[in-house]
């Protein structure tokens, strides 16, 4: 038996022996802690919390509470990060960079907002001015929240599971934005949403009331792990890759940031092309080539363009 299913059997278990504390032990609390090598998981109520059906949900379904599946979940994501990887690719370990300085890059003009979820800080600037530092949470490793630059598009006051505040972004592949939580415990702590921005309430309400439409929202995550990038997954890491593969002229489809059939084709002829094995699938060093030969490519436009601009002043002097 493989250690992946002896870890099933005793997630399985554990989530009974829970459901039994809960029932038995602990009735009418509905919600236990469970240690962990680092913080804690809270699980909540073992009735599922979820209202999808709810009108204009965001991706991360206002599945605000941890049930005792998502714990299982949570803890299934934490322990095969890695050994996904693995079985992917020999090399599919992802090494996050040394902890360096770090500096933000924001606008000087209006609202930006800088949410580092290495930190697990959100900075809100006016201006270029600092004028708020809130602790917040993100995706966890296989539901990332949307890295990059996006605006501010929409605005409202949702209930349950989102603590009365919505500030939704303009991602192109889901619905992503910053919101309240039932479970603060998380805030600051760790990156446990389905993708979405999280605050502790009352922090979120007074966020809402700062920050107008059209306000840039910058969200980072260097230490992300890796996962392998395949037909169907959405996110950040997949608009990079498509982004890449054009410049390399492999890719001729949308940014859009969803894995498809055109990006899939691409992918495979550039494993073909740099004797990568040839799956489909970008694993790490699938998704390493790729980001060295997109900078090798940035660096040679950037020469040409001075190489440019140094023959256009040569008839000046």
């Amino acid at each position: 038996m493989s250690e992946r299913s002896i870890d099933m059997i005793l997630y399985t278990m554990l989530a009974m022996a829970i459901i039994l504390y809960l029932a038995f032990i602990m009735p009418g609390t509905g919600s236990v802690y469970m240690a962990r090598d680092t913080g804690y998981i809270f699980i909540g109520s073992v009735a599922d919390t979820i209202d999808v059906n709810r009108p204009g949900g965001c991706s991360c379904d206002g599945a605000e509470r941890m049930t005792v599946s998502m714990a299982g979940e949570y803890m299934d994501d934490q322990a095969s990060a890695v050994d996904v990887d693995q079985r992917e690719d020999a090399s599919s370990i992802h090494i996050g960079e040394t902890e360096k300085e770090k500096k933000h890059d924001i606008s000087s003009n209006g609202w930006h907002l800088y949410a580092d979820l290495d930190e697990k800080l959100m900075y809100v600037y006016r201006d270029g001015q600092l004028i708020r530092t809130y602790e917040v949470s993100g995706g966890k490793p296989s539901s990332p929240s949307p890295l990059g630059t996006w605006r501010i598009i929409g605005k409202d006051t949702w209930g349950e599971g989102f603590g009365g505040a919505w500030l939704g972004f303009n991602v192109p592949w889901g619905k992503y934005g910053i919101h309240g939580t039932t479970d603060p415990w998380a805030v600051g702590k760790i990156n446990n949403s389905k993708g979405c921005i999280r605050m502790r309430n009352d922090e979120v309400r007074e966020l809402y009331r700062l920050v107008p439409h059209n306000a840039l929202v910058t969200v980072v995550y260097e230490n992300r792990p890796f996962y392998p990038m395949r037909d169907g997954d959405v996110g950040s890491d997949v608009l990079a890759v498509e982004r890449a593969l054009k410049k390399l002229g492999y890719y001729h489809g949308g940014e859009d940031g969803i894995f498809g059939s055109s990006l899939k084709k691409a992918v495979l002829e550039f494993q073909k092309d740099y004797n990568l094995y040839r799956t489909g699938v970008v694993n790490n060093s699938t998704y390493e080539k790729i980001m060295e030969l997109e900078k090798e490519y940035d660096e040679e436009q950037e020469r040409n363009k001075r190489e440019r601009e140094e023959i256009l002043r040569e008839p000046e002097q």
